[in-house]
C-alpha cells in the first residue's frame, strides 16, 4: 500500500521549491495521476511535494522505500513499479545508497516504456530547494536551447579552467544531444533541479581537474574537492591515470570506474545551464547543473544518445570556473555564458 501523509507541518521554506517542481517543471494537471517514491531521510521534502500535488487535486501514490524493501535496495519493489506504470507523472526524491543504481534504473526503465514525465531528484536536501530548486526555469530552458542548438553543429568542444583542465570533446551528428533543463517532457526524464544538455561523445582525450564534486554515493562522503581534487587523464575515450592528494578519493573512485568493462569510458559530455546555481554545495544533484563542464564515465543513455554500448555505472565528476570553445567560437568565459 502506498502512503497518504507523513509530516503534519509543512516547512514553509521547502515550498516555493516544491511548487516550481509541480507546477512549472511538470506541468502536473487536475486529470492526472502522479507516483511519488521518496524515503525516510526525505520524509520532510515528499511532504512539500505532496501538498502542492494535493492543491493540484491530482490523484497520487506514495511510497516510503523503507517499507517495501530493505536497503540498500537490490530492486526497485514489484508494486512499486506496477503504480508507476499507471501514471502519467512521477518523482524520486530519495537519498542515494551504495549499489542502488540497477534498482533506480529499473525504475527508469518503466518510466521511459510509458513516457512519464518523471523528476529526479536524488540526493535532493533543504539547501537545494532553497536553491538551485527556486531557479527560474523558463530562462534556464531558454538559455538551453540556444546553447544546444550551437553544440548540434559543432564537431569538437574544447574547456579549459586556471585550475589544469584542458579537454577536449569530438562529436558525432550520429550521438544526439539532450536538453534536461527542468521543463520534463515525456521524451526523457529529468534531474531536478534542472539545467543541463549532454550528450554522449564520439572521443575524448585531455585532462579534467574535478574540483568540485564526484557523483553517485562518493559525493556524500568527499564533498566539495577545491582543496584535493581528482586529476583524471583520459585517452581516446578511457582513463590513463588518476592522481590525487586524497588517496582514498583516489582508490575509490578507481574501483569503481573498473566494475565492468565501460565503468572507465567516458558515457557523458555536458555543460550545465542553471543560472541559479553560482557556486559549489557538495551536492552532485545541483552542483551538475552549474554553468560549465562535467563528464561522466560509465552509461552513456543510450536510449537516449544513440549510444552502441552501455555499463552498470556511472558517475559524474564536475569542475570550476570553465572557458567553453564550440568550434574554436567562445561561448563560456571564467563560468559566465557568452550567447
Amino acid at each position: 500500500m502506498s502512503e497518504r501523509g507523513y509530516l503534519d507541518r509543512i516547512d514553509p521554506e521547502l515550498v516555493p521549491g516544491a511548487r516550481n517542481a509541480i507546477d512549472v517543471c511538470l506541468r502536473l494537471k487536475r486529470h492526472e495521476r502522479i507516483t511519488i517514491i521518496t524515503d525516510a531521510a526525505t520524509r520532510e521534502i515528499a511532504a512539500a511535494l505532496q501538498q502542492e500535488v494535493e492543491r493540484v487535486g491530482a490523484d497520487y501514490s506514495l511510497f516510503m522505500l523503507e517499507e517495501h524493501a530493505p536497503r540498500p535496495l537490490r530492486h526497485m519493489p514489484q508494486n512499486i513499479l506496477a503504480d508507476l506504470a499507471r501514471s502519467q507523472v512521477s518523482i524520486f526524491a530519495a537519498q542515494t545508497q551504495p549499489g542502488e543504481l540497477p534498482a533506480r534504473t529499473q525504475m527508469t526503465d518503466v518510466v521511459n516504456r510509458h513516457r512519464i514525465r518523471h523528476a529526479h531528484m536524488v540526493n535532493i536536501n533543504r539547501q537545494i530547494m532553497r536553491e538551485g530548486m527556486r531557479a527560474d526555469f523558463l530562462k534556464v530552458d531558454q538559455l538551453s536551447e540556444r546553447l544546444i542548438e550551437r553544440a548540434r553543429q559543432a564537431a569538437r568542444i574544447t574547456c579549459k579552467t586556471p585550475h589544469g583542465t584542458e579537454f577536449e570533446a569530438q562529436l558525432s551528428p550520429k550521438l544526439r544531444w539532450l536538453k534536461t533543463s527542468g521543463i520534463i517532457t515525456g521524451d526523457k526524464w529529468g534531474n531536478l533541479p534542472g539545467g543541463e544538455i549532454f550528450t554522449a561523445p564520439m572521443n575524448t582525450n585531455g585532462v579534467f581537474v574535478v574540483d568540485g564534486v564526484v557523483g553517485d554515493y562518493l559525493c556524500e562522503r568527499f564533498g566539495d574537492l577545491q582543496s584535493t581534487p581528482l586529476i583524471i587523464e583520459v585517452e581516446n575515450n578511457r582513463i590513463r591515470s588518476l592522481r590525487s592528494e586524497n588517496r582514498d578519493l583516489r582508490d575509490e573512485f578507481r574501483v569503481y570506474t573498473s566494475t565492468d568493462e565501460n565503468s572507465d569510458r567516458v558515457g557523458e559530455f555536458a555543460i550545465g545551464t542553471n543560472i541559479a546555481c553560482t557556486h559549489i554545495i557538495g551536492h552532485i544533484l545541483q552542483d551538475e547543473k552549474i554553468p560549465g563542464v562535467h563528464i561522466a564515465f560509465g552509461h552513456p543513455y543510450a536510449e537516449h544518445t544513440g549510444a552502441n554500448w552501455t555499463s552498470k555505472t556511472h558517475i559524474d565528476c564536475v569542475g570550476r570556473d570553465f572557458d567553453i570553445w564550440f568550434d574554436g567560437e567562445q561561448v563560456m568565459r571564467a563560468g559566465h555564458f557568452l550567447i
